[in-house]
């Protein structure tokens, strides 16, 4: 396994403070943002992506894997994004969301989600790179595991993949759904995001409106990680964990400054390797 850092909540600090920060935690690598608002812009790909590498390099992080928006492979710059990847070695990409806004009209976004992988499936099975469907809970096609099951069925593991998010998956099925996705994506997933959501309540509200859910400390949240890395060594799993300390704006427990994100990020990987290496002993 690998273990690296989503820099979605470092993008207030230049990429080079980032990536030293991100080394200094000791973890491997970056999980680089390239797409609007990122480190890396969709339309200047060609130049910063290789740019941004360099810079990893030299904190002495790789960039084994890209957060990008690509859904379609004739919108924006999702092709020219795949090429570069490709070109600079770097084979696994996080794939863009579908949003469900009205009811009745889940089954049709779902075909429509089908249609618009397979023009991205084709690039990337040609390019050699795999996209990877990010389980993200909330109005998303890939909210739950049995709908990404079904995407990703008709293409090769090497080319389309599963992106596992522990996190989203516990909150959407906290009893036991999250266990069942497991099972059924874990030999299709090279990429985990590591995360906690809980529902915070608001104790001067009444009833659904007093809830909401939040991104929570490792240790503070609903996710069981050594009965996870358990099932995920059970599944064989060995590729990329990306922590992701989503801990700023409306969905976080607490808006924290960047300081306070690489100081929660310590105590969150100390614990979650704790847990791996508790469900190794058995």
């Amino acid at each position: 396994m690998q273990f690296v850092m989503f820099a979605k909540h470092l993008q207030e600090w230049p990429l080079a403070k980032a990536a030293a920060a991100v080394a200094e935690l000791g973890f491997e690598g970056l999980d680089l943002t390239v797409r609007e608002g990122g480190y890396v812009l969709p339309g200047e790909v060609g130049q910063a992506l290789p740019e941004a590498l360099r810079i990893c390099g030299e904190a002495g992080l790789t960039v084994p894997m890209l957060t990008t928006n690509i859904t379609r492979i004739d919108r924006g710059n999702a092709l020219q994004i795949l090429e570069t990847a490709a070109e600079l070695g770097v084979t696994e990409l996080k794939y863009g969301y579908h949003s469900y806004r009205r009811f009745g009209e889940f089954r049709p976004l779902v075909e429509q989600a089908r249609a618009d992988l397979a023009g991205v499936a084709e690039a990337a099975a040609r390019l050699g790179v795999r996209v990877n469907l990010h389980i993200h809970s909330g109005p998303y096609v890939t909210a739950n595991a049995p709908i990404v099951a079904q995407l990703i069925a008709d293409y090769p593991p090497e080319v389309v993949g599963a992106y596992l998010d522990l996190g989203h998956m516990v909150i959407e099925g906290g009893v036991d759904c999250w266990r069942q996705g497991l099972e059924m994506l874990v030999e299709r997933s090279p990429l985990l995001a590591i995360k906690s959501l809980g529902w915070l309540r608001d104790g001067t509200k009444h009833g659904p409106a007093s809830y909401r859910w939040a991104v929570v400390p490792l240790a503070e949240g609903p996710v069981d990680f050594t009965a996870a890395w358990r099932y995920l060594i059970a599944g064989g799993f060995d590729g990329i964990v990306t922590l992701h300390s989503e801990y700023q704006g409306g969905h976080s427990f607490r808006d924290l400054s960047v300081e306070e994100v690489i100081a929660q990020t310590r105590v969150d990987l100390a614990y979650l390797l704790a847990c791996r290496d508790e469900a190794l002993a058995g």
